[in-house]
């Protein structure tokens, strides 16, 4: 019977203690986990709004989305598979976040992607692509969708206070270099130095931002560094002789606006918005784990998208880029676990 009893005493002590992990894990796991995402950026985040608009600016074709899902399904991702905001909103126990250009119905309370290819901060940005969705015109669609939010949940408090606990994705900025200031048509290099021109562009991030903080109520930002643009196949083949190396140029330029950007946000923390804003800056660049860190897996256009119907690399998952600009499905999954280290400091 004493036997009996040690036995006894031993199970309740364990299931004790496998009920109290569990609690604990379920509860650090539910507290950091945001209940909904909206993403706001360019082609490194597009995952549709681009397909049926007047532009050029569009990865809604093979050899795009050959791994994605079922396989063979260009969606609009410009990557083989899935791009890094899916994978950071799984971690985050959401559904795939729709793009604006699909929204329908109490889906939009979970999320909404913006993101539109060749998009910039600046509204002229990538207007020689067409018709694509500068960062002041995807918060003009965000706006669209508080509306709607607003009379799903029955008022704007109600609204102000579910978007409040939500992750605003900010990853914008690259194109206002490649599709604007290094343009050689574009006069805003004769209207801007390089420090000058990266003001210009943070001091309109940060009205951006806080349109959305005090209009929408937004309060969790998460806002990405630019990081060595200069140092992928399109910018290489562009701006380096004989396509070497990397594009200094770019790199400097983008320094300054990254160093801008993070004193921004200091100052957007240390100002206190509200008492719950919060900015917190993430770098998701990585070079590491990978065969080939320089070249395309797909044939591309001018070292930038793939060529339509191209054939891509077998091995996909041993390149960094599969074009000349963006990420490999795998890059994305390992970024995506640098942004959610951010994210979880955004809601700690």
């Amino acid at each position: 019977m004493e036997m009996m009893g040690a036995k006894t005493k031993s199970w309740v002590v364990l299931s004790i203690f496998l009920l109290a992990a569990n609690c604990m894990q379920q509860c650090v796991h539910g507290n950091s986990q945001a209940s909904c995402l909206y993403i706001f950026g360019d082609s490194y985040s597009e995952n549709g709004n681009n397909n049926n608009r007047d532009t050029n600016a569009k990865a809604n074709y093979s050899p795009y989305g050959i791994d994605y899902k079922q396989g063979n399904n260009p969606t609009g991702r410009a990557t083989n598979g899935r791009i890094e905001a899916d994978f950071v909103a799984e971690r985050q126990g959401l559904p795939d976040i729709p793009p604006y250009a699909n929204t329908d119905g109490s889906d939009i309370l979970k999320g909404v992607n913006y993101a539109s290819a060749a998009g910039g901060i600046r509204p002229e940005t990538g207007s020689q692509r067409g018709d694509i969705i500068s960062l002041e015109r995807q918060i003009q669609n965000h706006e669209d969708i508080y509306n709607r939010i607003v009379r799903i949940l029955g008022n704007s408090k109600k609204a102000e206070k579910h978007l409040g606990k939500c992750v605003y994705y900010m990853k914008i900025g690259t194109n206002d270099y490649y599709g604007n200031y290094f343009l050689p048509s574009s006069p805003t290099r004769r209207d801007f130095t390089p420090d000058q021109y990266a003001a210009d562009l943070v001091r309109r991030y940060s009205s951006y931002m806080k349109t959305l903080h005090d209009n929408y109520g937004a309060r969790k930002f998460l806002v990405f560094t630019l990081d060595n643009i200069g140092c992928n196949p399109f910018a290489r083949a562009t701006y380096t002789r004989e396509g070497r190396g990397c594009a200094q140029q770019l790199n400097d330029a983008a320094l300054l606006f990254d160093r801008k950007l993070k004193s921004e946000v200091e100052q957007l923390n240390e100002n206190k918005l509200s008492s719950k804003a919060k900015f917190v800056v993430v770098n998701s660049e990585t070079n590491t784990g990978f065969t080939d860190a320089d070249t395309p897996c797909c044939p591309t256009v001018r070292n930038e998208t793939c060529i339509p119907n191209g054939i891509p690399c077998s091995n996909r998952d041993e390149f960094r880029f599969y074009d000349g600009l963006h990420g490999t499905e795998k890059t994305n999954r390992f970024t995506a676990g640098i942004v959610h280290q951010g994210v979880q400091r955004l809601l700690s």
